[in-house]
């Protein structure tokens, strides 16, 4: 199971927020790009980056920390937060994104979603599911949709879609463990008719101990995003160092 460490982006800095609340924010780095060397110094291959300011804004916004981060770092960036358009697909990949998420845009515009994966292969588009009581939110989680998040994954992977992450927001920034129940639903119950492949879902939100990656990896999750946890030192660079080398 891959880790993947997050880095939330609110006016260039390193922050953390509580269920998506913006009222929450606490800062933790001035300067994102030191807390990626941290990880990639750790052994960490992959980084989860959210544009929290682009969410708001429904269009890419903090790209230049992106570019920093990829240009100066040998991460593997999957980036999300307000992608709405194909010039923000543009240039997020321009500033080297390796993959990104849509989350609202496969809501409230499934066309434009689904020309994505059309023009860059489900290896480099992620699907976004970021759920409350099981309900699909949207607009940086400000806005909560009636559509279930099971059925709204289940359609996505027969239309070719391969990653998945799924943020139980109820849980996110919580440290109260993560929502096992439902990513056992989800891996059990998505199985496109088109493809034998599982989805390769990513969990995220409420990981709160190391004890619960082995959990994740065993239920058959693909990757776990870990952020407050790491940053509030619940779980340390080195036990992450010390998973990835066994």
């Amino acid at each position: 199971m891959r880790i993947i460490p997050a880095i939330d982006i609110i006016e260039g800095k390193c922050v953390r927020l509580t269920k998506g609340d913006y009222n929450t924010k606490k800062i933790y780095n001035e300067n994102p790009l030191e807390v990626a060397k941290q990880f990639e110094n750790s052994g960490i291959e992959y980084l989860h980056v959210v544009d929290l300011d682009g969410a708001k804004a429904s269009h890419i916004v903090n790209y230049k920390v992106l570019e920093q981060i990829t240009s100066k770092t040998n991460l593997k960036v999957d980036f999300g937060g307000g992608l709405k358009s194909d010039e923000d697909l543009h240039i997020a990949f321009e500033s080297g994104a390796n993959q990104i998420t849509g989350g609202s845009i496969a809501v409230k515009n499934p066309t434009v979603f689904e020309n994505w994966i059309a023009k860059y292969g489900s290896d480099k588009i992620i699907l976004g599911a970021d759920c409350n009581n099981e309900r699909i939110a949207i607009s940086g989680w400000q806005e909560e949709s009636d559509i279930e998040v099971i059925p709204f994954i289940k359609s996505y992977h027969s239309n070719g879609i391969s990653y998945v992450i799924c943020t139980d927001i109820s849980k996110d920034g919580m440290l109260q463990g993560p929502s096992f129940g439902l990513y056992k639903r989800i891996l059990n119950e998505c199985h496109s008719e088109r493809s034998e492949e599982s989805i390769k879902l990513i969990a995220s939100g409420g990981i709160s101990t190391f004890d619960e990656l082995p959990k994740l990896a065993e239920l058959g999750c693909e990757g776990v995003i870990i952020g407050k946890a790491i940053y509030e030192n619940k779980i340390s660079l080195k036990q992450l160092e010390n998973y990835i080398l066994s």
